[in-house]
């Protein structure tokens, strides 16, 4: 399944729909988001600000990640 994620894509419905993303969440926002129950109802914009990071590098980041598959 291909996707394109923004900043207004929740955390948890990202991975669910491509384990990839996973991998770039945890570089950037840690382990910790993966015990996190805001994972489900926070968006990727929410949760790099709240770790300092401008989403849209996060956003691009996790785009570049699945046009590489």
């Amino acid at each position: 399944m291909s996707i394109k994620v923004d900043k207004n894509t929740i955390i948890g419905e990202a991975i669910k729909a491509d384990p990839e993303i996973r991998k770039v969440i945890e570089k950037h926002f840690g382990n910790g988001c993966f015990t996190c129950p805001g994972i489900n109802m926070e968006s990727i914009g929410f949760g790099s600000l709240m770790h300092n990071l401008d989403p849209q590098k996060v956003v691009d980041e996790i785009n570049e990640t699945l046009s590489k598959k």
